[in-house]
């Protein structure tokens, strides 16, 4: 059984029609989710990172500043992940493991915080960063700085132990099995990025999904509202989001206690510690 708890790790401002094709054109909060977990034997682990002070940074020149002006990042000093860690008692060595659902840099921005930490991800996601040039990163929302020097604690997950899915997820193919002990499943959510994956683990209450920017809110799965075709296409992969999103509102169809954790979701705000 996995112990978990939310953070938000700052927050970004834009047009809500950004996030979903039928939404308002004035600009609200996303917050930057990030989960503590808390494995009985290697300990505390963390799926992304949201935003630190590192992404502030990370785009003080150009072109990366044009990420800042885009969306704007709004990081109190008490805000960052590692900072609340800190005053919940856990240090920053204390944490064995970062997954990273993907490389955008408000997932990525606080992996130099966690210096002992092993980082999973996508070697596919890893790969494709390699072979961008700063503008082309830039306009896709990704900050190679961030990683920089990172490269010796990686772990791909595609070399991982494939697995089989839960009944549940087998729209989703095969997955990952992180640990090797079936306790941490990572699965495979194509569309918004390049080697994006989500995290499927269960606590006292059951299962629980993480599934990072595979959707931007909890109220798109209900509704079915994807962002639009211009947003999709220019971060990823139109078609497979579109895939995506189905086969994950047809899991909450299907599931509706399921806890399913979006990573900018304002209603699973109400549930962050800090």
């Amino acid at each position: 059984m996995i112990r978990w708890r939310l953070f938000e790790a700052g927050h970004c401002r834009h047009p809500e029609i950004a996030t979903r094709r039928d939404g308002a054109l004035g600009a609200c909060e996303f917050p930057s989710l990030a989960a503590l977990l808390q494995h009985p034997r290697q300990g505390w682990m963390l799926f992304d990172t949201g935003y630190a002070a590192h992404f502030l940074t990370a785009t003080q020149a150009f072109p990366e500043r044009l990420y800042r002006w885009v969306t704007p990042v709004h990081l109190q000093p008490h805000e960052p992940l590692v900072e609340q860690l800190r005053v919940a008692g856990i240090g920053p060595d204390d944490i064995r493991w970062v997954v990273l659902s993907h490389l955008h840099g408000d997932h990525v921005a606080g992996i130099a915080d966690f210096p002992r930490a092993r980082i999973a991800l996508s070697q596919a996601a890893w790969d494709d960063l390699r072979g961008r040039n700063r503008w082309s990163a830039t306009r896709q929302g990704f900050l190679p700085r961030l990683l920089e020097g990172a490269t010796p604690r990686m772990d791909w997950f595609e070399q991982r132990p494939a697995c089989s899915l839960p009944a549940a997820l087998q729209a989703f193919g095969q997955g990952y099995d992180l640990l090797g002990d079936g306790r941490l499943l990572l699965v495979p959510l194509p569309g918004h990025a390049p080697g994006h994956f989500g995290l499927w683990f269960e606590d006292a209450q059951g299962p629980v999904f993480l599934i990072g920017d595979a959707a931007w809110s909890s109220d798109a799965l209900v509704d079915a509202a994807p962002p639009p075709r211009l947003v999709s296409s220019w971060l990823g992969d139109t078609p497979r989001y579109l895939e995506t999103l189905a086969h994950l509102r047809e899991l909450r169809r299907a599931h509706p206690r399921l806890r399913i954790v979006p990573s900018h979701c304002r209603q699973w705000r109400e549930h962050t510690h800090g």
